[in-house]
């Protein structure tokens, strides 16, 4: 495949990560399916210590948050639910930080203009990694990398992969996905 081939699919492979966001998730009854999928401790795979640049230019890596539950947060400034979700992470943030947990973005735009936009636009309170074409993203274990976005990881305190989560979170979310990892 020709790289101009390549390049002129980029825009619809967002525009299909786009649509498969905003899909709503039910089954055939019509109510909505969980899409939480908790990992039990003795299957959890560690999670690869993410590092670079955060949107304020200081590096930032996962493994300074070991000892610390981990809301691991993939977004871009150009999706809807990211847009929607970033104000809840926040929040969730403020709440639980003083209870062990840390909300941490991977931001996956190509500009960095795009980021600190939408980081002063949606007031963001966490750090996030720039991620540009999601290369960070290709060393997380087989199953968990992200499909669409929004798309969260929750890690534990010992820094392996507890919960996927492929859809936006509110704080509640947040506050009870966490809760037992709180606990352990």
């Amino acid at each position: 495949m020709t790289v101009r081939r390549r390049i002129s699919r980029l825009p619809l492979l967002a525009l299909l990560l786009v649509l498969a966001a905003c899909a709503p998730r039910q089954d055939t009854g019509g109510a909505p399916v969980s899409v939480l999928t908790r990992v039990p401790p003795a299957d959890r795979p560690a999670a690869p210590d993410l590092s670079g640049g955060g949107l304020d230019g200081r590096p930032v890596r996962l493994a300074d948050y070991r000892g610390k539950v981990v809301v691991l947060n993939v977004w871009a400034s150009w999706c809807g639910p990211c847009r929607a979700e970033a104000p809840e992470l926040s929040k969730a943030q403020r709440e639980l930080a003083g209870k062990g947990v840390q909300v941490l973005g991977v931001d996956t735009d190509a500009e960095r203009d795009e980021e600190r936009s939408f980081e002063r636009e949606h007031g963001l309170v966490y750090p996030s990694l720039h991620d540009p074409g999601s290369r960070k993203l290709l060393r997380l274990p087989r199953g968990y990398a992200p499909r669409a976005l929004p798309y969260t990881l929750f890690v534990d305190r010992d820094g392996k992969i507890a919960a996927k989560y492929p859809s936006p979170l509110t704080a509640a979310d947040v506050r009870t996905i966490t809760r037992p990892l709180l606990a352990e």
